[in-house]
């Protein structure tokens, strides 16, 4: 016959006909701890391809987008401070203008000549078949043309594609590590 003791805690013991105790608590085997680990294994075995997939879509969308941002700051200059020539950096976009105007790009990139932002590195330069242009209102000189580029800070892991855009405003990818270069062209395609 077997007596229960009065504690109803899952950790109570049981009173065994001999005398002797058996505990009631049963843990998991380790057995049962390696199915559950080896099946955390393969179900993230198949997600993290997944999430660097989203990573790296969500960074060319970016740089993308930085590249509208730079065709559209470069309009806005061409038509206020640069006196009718494009800036040649990003540091000239970053300016305040001369009545404390707002700058023409905003500080995660006027504030650098090569700023990095979301595993792209952006630079800027004079165009293709560029010319010197007027000085802009701060007295800095201009460029006839303009050649922004995005290239991935590391290929295949922030990203697969790089971007370049020019006074044209058409923004070009290329599926390789280097930016599309002017005039551009096959291989490099624009981004619809």
């Amino acid at each position: 016959m077997t007596e229960r003791s009065p504690r109803s805690d899952k950790s109570a013991k049981v009173l065994c006909s001999k005398g002797m105790t058996q505990s009631s608590d049963r843990g998991f085997t380790m057995v049962e701890l390696l199915i559950v680990v080896a099946i955390l294994t393969l179900i993230a075995a198949f997600a993290v391809p997944g999430l660097m997939r989203a990573r790296v879509a969500a960074n060319e969308a970016s740089a993308i987008g930085t590249m509208r941002v730079t065709a559209g700051a470069q309009k806005a200059y061409l038509a206020t401070c640069g006196n009718g020539g494009y800036a040649t950096d990003f540091l000239t976009l970053g300016q305040v203008g001369p009545s404390g105007e707002a700058a023409f790009i905003s500080d995660d990139l006027g504030t650098s000549s090569s700023p990095t932002k979301s595993g792209y590195s952006f630079m800027m330069a004079a165009g293709a078949g560029s010319s010197a242009g007027p000085d802009d209102c701060n007295g800095t000189p201009t460029a006839t043309h303009y050649y922004a580029t995005g290239v991935p800070t590391s290929f295949g892991s922030t990203g697969t594609r790089s971007f370049a855009v020019n006074s044209l405003s058409m923004i070009w990818q290329a599926l390789d590590a280097a930016a599309p270069s002017e005039p551009f062209g096959p291989p490099a395609t624009p981004v619809q």
